[in-house]
Formats: structure tokens, C-alpha cells, sequence
């Protein structure tokens, strides 16, 4: 008796043992594991595409291919401070215009950090991916035509959590619309690289 007695204690354990390894992540109190490689080829996607922009919108310096020319840029991001202008206008201190800084920069930061958001990570680690991913940005992809900008550096990412948290939000609200269409559209319009994404397989 005492055996059989053990044997269903056994069993009990066993089961209980695999129905909590069935269980997600989250009903276990197991925080989950950040996700970087769908926000991460999306955010090489989108600097390379942003890249591309530059060269055709502004030959000089950005259609630039002298390996010479390109080497001094570099050698310059990394040896010079990053371009600041205190005298000059708001949202102009890197010499930029003040649209291209407030609003290019602002929409950049966020669509890094919702990519990160969307793929299941916490604020702090959408705002600490959305930083590397704009620095790389200054510091790899545009600083071979221009040197880093330092309100880039910090404004990109500030604004990106702003904004991105609001779009994140906003995304997920409109999926809880009944209509369908309606609901389609919305949520397009607050995440269009997102909702193409995962039409087209991505996981998250």
C-alpha cells in the first residue's frame, strides 16, 4: 500500500512538473528574454533605406564614394566632438534644419523603439535599443558623409520613447475594435512597417 501510495505521489509530481513547463513565460513569475532580431533587421532596413534617401536627396556629401573622402569622415566622427552650435536656432545646433531635427529625428527614434516594443520588451529596453541603434546611426551609417550631431544623440532616442510609447499604445487600442476595417486602418496608420512586417511572416 505504502508503494502504490508513493507511486501516485510520483505521478502527481510528474504531472504537475509538465503542466507548469506547458505554462508561458509569464504565468511562471520567468521574466522573458529580450527579442532583438526582427526590431534589429528592421532598424539596418530602415537606416540603410534612410541612407540611400540621403545620397539621392544630397549628393554632397552623402553620394560621396572616394575612399579617401570617406576615411576623413570617419576619422573625424571618432576623433572630433559631435556637432553643436549654441548660437544657433532651436533644433538647429547641428546645422540641420529645424524640421529634419524636431520631426525626421523625433519619427526615427520612435519607429526604432516601437519595433523594439512590439516585440514583447519592456520600456528599458526599447529606449536602451533605440540608443544603439541611433547612435549606430551618427556614428556608422551617416558619418561617412557628415560628422555625429549631439542633439541626434540624445533627441532621437528621448523623442522615440515619447512617441513611440504613444504609438504603441495607440496600436494596441485599435485592436480592439470590432469593426474590422476600421481596425485594419488604425492600426496601419500607427504602425505601417510593423503591420507590413508581420503580414509578410515576421513573429512580432
Amino acid at each position: 500500500m505504502a508503494a502504490g501510495l508513493s507511486l501516485c505521489l510520483a505521478r502527481s509530481a510528474h504531472a504537475q512538473l509538465l503542466s507548469r513547463s506547458a505554462q508561458p513565460a509569464s504565468a511562471l513569475n520567468v521574466p522573458e528574454i529580450p527579442r532583438f532580431s526582427v526590431p534589429t533587421a528592421h532598424a539596418f532596413a530602415l537606416m540603410t533605406s534612410m541612407r540611400l534617401a540621403e545620397a539621392y536627396l544630397w549628393p554632397e556629401p552623402f553620394s560621396r564614394t572616394n575612399p579617401l573622402v570617406i576615411g576623413n569622415h570617419y576619422r573625424e566622427a571618432y576623433t572630433r566632438a559631435p556637432k553643436w552650435n549654441p548660437r544657433a536656432r532651436a533644433f538647429e545646433w547641428d546645422g540641420d534644419a529645424w524640421y529634419i531635427n524636431a520631426g525626421g529625428h523625433a519619427l526615427f527614434g520612435s519607429e526604432l523603439y516601437l519595433r523594439a516594443r512590439s516585440c514583447g520588451n519592456p520600456i528599458w529596453v526599447a529606449l536602451g535599443f533605440a540608443t544603439l541603434a541611433s547612435t549606430t546611426w551618427e556614428y556608422g551609417f551617416e558619418a561617412s558623409g557628415v560628422r555625429p550631431s549631439a542633439l541626434d544623440l540624445w533627441y532621437t532616442p528621448l523623442s522615440g520613447v515619447i512617441l513611440g510609447e504613444g504609438r504603441y499604445w495607440a496600436h494596441r487600442l485599435a485592436g480592439r475594435i470590432d469593426n474590422a476595417a476600421i481596425r485594419g486602418i488604425l492600426r496601419a496608420l500607427f504602425d505601417p512597417f510593423g503591420d507590413l512586417e508581420r503580414a509578410l511572416g515576421a513573429r512580432c
